[in-house]
């Protein structure tokens, strides 16, 4: 019995200890991953409007290459995500399957294949409060499954 509080009480300061770590996490600072099953991890991202500058951080937790399986994370206006997954299927991986020059636009990563990361800082004057966004893949077909929502909140 004493065993068993002994085990209880350890669980119980383990717990006490990670939870100010997790409590004390940088809101402007956010992480996304994509499979090779073609999905993110998260349909919605938020990063509070106190944020001057918000960094997203894509991780590709599959095995394949981005030849094959990449992926990226774009940031728009919720009403340009079709046309900037279009326009960007013409522009092949060189160009990170992003329209040289889309002012739509907002920000993104490169693309990244199994095993990979890649980081992306943007300033939050890019952003309204409250304002529609999404983010999506753009590697050709990706983004009828990997796309969310992106508040300002």
């Amino acid at each position: 019995m004493s065993r068993l509080r002994y085990h209880l009480a350890a669980a119980v300061m383990l717990a006490a200890f990670a939870l100010p770590l997790s409590a004390h996490a940088d809101p402007c600072k956010l992480d996304i991953s994509g499979n090779d099953q073609m999905q993110y991890d998260k349909q919605a991202l938020a990063a509070p409007a106190s944020c001057t500058q918000i960094t997203v951080t894509l991780h590709h937790s599959g095995k394949l290459p981005r030849e094959a399986m990449g992926h990226d994370w774009v940031l728009v206006r919720a009403a340009d995500l079709a046309a900037v997954a279009q326009a960007g299927m013409g522009a092949g991986l060189a160009n990170d399957y992003l329209a040289p020059g889309d002012k739509r636009v907002l920000a993104h990563t490169k693309i990244v294949g199994g095993g990979e990361s890649a980081s992306v800082t943007f300033s939050s004057a890019l952003l309204t409060k409250g304002g529609s966004y999404a983010y999506l893949c753009t590697f050709p077909g990706h983004n009828a499954l990997m796309h969310g929502t992106f508040k300002l909140d």
